[in-house]
């Protein structure tokens, strides 16, 4: 392998030249990677449970999710994720279901409730770290009648979460028992 000292610096050089390059690349795109609720699919049809609270083209504040229930088993799966100005959160659901009820009253109006936990797998709210553990209750109203809601709760470290979305624009799928 012959070649003279300067060769073998020049060829030391441009390996280091190419580490640094690489690295400050993946550095850059790991910074300016974001998190976005269109990372969460919109769900076309009647999921097992799903929520959105209006629409998402222009509006600061929204919410979406879906996922998988067995309420004779007390089980939950899913995703959902959240946009404010301070950022987004996309959550995991915690397989146990907390609480869920056919018979509940919200906001002076019967329908079906459920209560879960869970967990923040992806943000970008300084203020709310992956690994976050919350709840939320989704209430969906029956008889023909738009009164559902979404309610997000979080700890202290992440309160700038909490979040209730209720009303006309927000349409909420909670499966009876």
């Amino acid at each position: 392998m012959g070649g003279t000292p300067r060769t073998a610096r020049v060829g030391r050089a441009l390996t280091v030249v190419t580490v640094v390059l690489a690295t400050l690349g993946s550095m850059t795109g790991a910074a300016s990677a974001h998190t976005s609720c269109a990372q969460v699919p919109t769900v076309y049809g009647i999921p097992p449970w799903g929520f959105h609270t209006g629409p998402y083209t222009g509006a600061s504040w929204f919410a979406k999710g879906h996922g998988n229930i067995n309420l004779e088993a007390n089980t939950v799966s899913g995703v959902m994720c959240q946009q404010d100005p301070r950022g987004t959160i996309i959550v995991s659901v915690q397989h146990h279901l907390v609480y869920h009820s056919h018979y509940s009253m919200m906001w002076g109006f019967p329908g079906n409730i459920i209560k879960i936990k869970m967990r923040v797998t992806s943000s970008n709210d300084p203020n709310c770290p992956i690994g976050t553990v919350g709840r939320a209750t989704l209430y969906a109203s029956y008889n023909g009648v738009r009164s559902d809601s979404v309610h997000f709760f979080f700890p202290a470290a992440c309160k700038d979460q909490n979040h209730l979305y209720h009303g006309t624009q927000v349409n909420n799928q909670v499966p009876p028992l």
